[in-house]
């Protein structure tokens, strides 16, 4: 049967992986390691794997490419948390012989974060509760949803459970991408628009789209260009889907507002441009943090481990 000595967890930022999973169901000899950082120089990372022949990692937090996998030949057992991770060069570690599971996830979180974000920039939220703890009694006037015009790029899962909750709210609805028809926008209750028209007419717009080489740079300085004055502008997908020199330039003009929970670097350097932009209601990449979301994480990456050492692996991903 096969066998595993060592299984590192890595990034766990909160430091709640070991009491929020059943890693007792492990058998004894499997010896444990957390990591709370992420490691960007390379050597360092070879150096701190090396031992290891399970590694679980978070998300996208820290990539496998070739050349990372290529460099630990104790590895075994490769587990990312969720269904699938593009930082995972899956077809490389297969193969060298080494099994890639994922997990379940639990709901839609970043759905969430994305209304967090949406609602806290039209009323206001930050700026008044700061306002409050000065001493200061109502120093400004809001923006209620009802009425506005949602423009949702992307109109997969998330996108569309976003869009419901504009819907809900009194939003009108339009929606784009570069695979969205008339016909599956009128299906989702949606109407379609094309990406000039949506970033023209939309008061919010939020992004839901995978990156991938096609969707990098996505929204372009031309895009911001046609937002509305004082317009948002959301993103909880992925950093470089925007183009980043275009956004801190509109938002240090204080043409739009922008609600961002994804980053190009991640962690964030403390001294990231964004941090200085006024109009921002910035996030640490928390769509996908949630107790229940970590729960499912946990539990499914000790199924996987059962799962291999039974010989049976479950989950794999695709080469």
């Amino acid at each position: 049967m096969p066998e595993l000595k060592r299984l590192a967890i890595l990034d766990d930022y909160q430091g709640v992986a070991l009491s929020m999973g059943p890693w007792d169901r492990l058998p004894n000899s499997l010896a444990i390691e957390v990591f709370r950082d992420t490691l960007k120089d390379r050597e360092a990372l070879v150096q701190r794997l090396l031992p290891f022949d399970a590694i679980l990692g978070m998300r996208e937090r820290t990539p496998f490419p070739a050349s990372l996998i290529e460099r630990l030949p104790n590895l075994k057992l490769l587990i990312t948390t969720g269904e699938r991770n593009r930082g995972f060069d899956v077809a490389a570690a297969k193969a060298r012989g080494i099994v890639v599971s994922g997990t379940p996830g639990a709901g839609a979180p970043t759905v969430d974060i994305t209304w967090a974000l949406i609602l806290n920039l039209l009323r206001n939220v930050p700026a008044e509760m700061e306002s409050l703890r000065a001493g200061r009694w109502q120093t400004t006037v809001g923006t209620s949803a009802g009425g506005l015009t949602l423009g949702v790029v992307g109109l997969g899962k998330l996108g569309t459970a976003v869009a419901k909750v504009g819907a809900a709210l009194g939003m009108k609805v339009i929606a784009w991408s570069q695979n969205l028809t008339p016909e599956k926008a009128a299906a989702a209750g949606v109407e379609y628009a094309t990406k000039e028209e949506l970033f023209a007419r939309a008061d919010v717009i939020t992004l839901h789209v995978i990156l991938s080489d096609r969707s990098r740079g996505l929204v372009g300085a031309a895009d911001i260009a046609r937002m509305k004055p004082g317009a948002i502008l959301v993103n909880t997908s992925r950093g470089p889907l925007i183009d980043q020199p275009a956004l801190i330039a509109a938002l240090n003009e204080k043409k739009i507002r922008a609600g961002i929970d994804v980053f190009e670097e991640e962690p964030l350097p403390p001294d990231a441009p964004i941090l200085a932009c006024p109009n921002t209601m910035l996030t640490p990449h928390l769509g996908y943090v949630s107790t229940q979301a970590y729960a499912a994480y946990f539990e499914g990456a000790v199924a996987a481990v059962e799962a291999y050492l039974a010989g049976k692996p479950i989950m794999e991903l695709p080469a």
